[in-house]
């Protein structure tokens, strides 16, 4: 959160949103880990393992759909920046104890910003995959929990949400 001292970056001295300018930030390494969850009847689980929903192969297409998604971020999410993305990847674990799917993703760049958003937007667009491919049996679904895990690279150096 953004103390009283402390100024947003987006946002200029007579309070206009504009890009930041990253041409003086060093070229690191830089990779976030973000994600999410898609909370489901137990049968819904078990159809969309089975690889029998009407609508196809669910993991597969929302895997592919987050990854497409963070290449697309700076298309979706004002101000961000086009990125030259070096790796995605998308894990989607089935979870009976929710019942439901776990989905992680990590993102990884050599650049001067960060790729927490685009993390995030994959996490977002593979579960509202999940959502859309099974709603037709499950119109009780829940998408939560949707976070960045980790970051490391960039000025402010490595985070971790502590477990």
């Amino acid at each position: 959160m953004t103390g009283p001292t402390e100024k947003l970056s987006h946002i200029s001295a007579t309070g206009e949103a504009h890009m930041v300018d990253v041409s003086a930030k060093d070229v690191t390494s830089r990779v976030a880990i973000a994600e999410g969850r898609v909370t489901m009847k137990p049968e819904t689980l078990a159809l969309a393992l089975s690889g029998d929903a009407k609508k196809g192969d669910v993991l597969g297409t929302a895997r592919i759909a987050g990854i497409m998604a963070a290449k697309r971020t700076h298309d979706l999410i004002p101000l961000c920046h086009p990125l030259a993305i070096s790796k995605v990847t998308l894990d989607l674990s089935p979870d009976e104890a929710l019942p439901g799917i776990r989905v992680r993703a990590l993102v990884k760049v050599a650049g001067q910003t960060g790729v927490e958003m685009e993390a995030l937007t994959a996490v977002s667009v593979a579960c509202l995959t999940v959502y859309d491919m099974l709603k037709a049996v499950d119109r009780f679904m829940t998408i939560d929990g949707i976070g960045i895990l980790e970051k490391t690279g960039g000025k402010s150096g490595s985070w971790r949400r502590d477990a």
